[in-house]
């Protein structure tokens, strides 16, 4: 069976590390673009939910300026990384997808930085390990 399964894999050209950068680069995109997607269809529950968590913080009054760059920030990441799959997929170039792992991790770097600001530490927290996915991805195509 496994055998079987390794040469179905290798029958489409994947092969060793290609395939783990695939996983890891589709993992981005579907965590990038549903976050960014989020905050661009319910934007103004995203901007209130914002709004309150600096209120208290040096980024108090910040939200209308950071939200916009934050999602850009997202949703390039996803449609890089998604993109990236399917490049590398079919052409084996895997350039797209370094610069969605590499725009994953300066996002996941600004919503860190805020949550560290805001004080929410136990929110920063749950941040480390996409870094670690958004890292460890980038390093693969390095």
């Amino acid at each position: 069976m496994e055998s079987t399964m390794i040469d179905w894999i290798n029958g489409w050209g994947i092969e060793g590390i290609m395939l783990i950068q695939l996983l890891f680069s589709l993992m981005l995109a579907i965590l990038f673009m549903q976050s960014g997607l989020d905050k661009v269809f319910n934007w103004k529950g995203e901007k209130d939910f914002y709004t309150e968590h600096f209120k208290k913080s040096i980024l108090n009054g910040t939200v209308p300026l950071l939200m916009p760059i934050i999602t850009v920030s997202e949703l390039s990441a996803g449609f890089l990384s998604g993109i990236g799959v399917l490049v590398l997929l079919f052409s084996g170039n895997g350039t797209i997808a370094a610069l969605g792992a590499l725009m994953a991790c300066l996002s996941i770097i600004q919503l860190f930085l805020g949550q560290r600001v805001a004080k929410d530490y136990a929110g920063a927290a749950t941040l480390v390990p996409y870094f670690f996915l958004a890292a460890v991805c980038l390093y693969l195509y390095l």
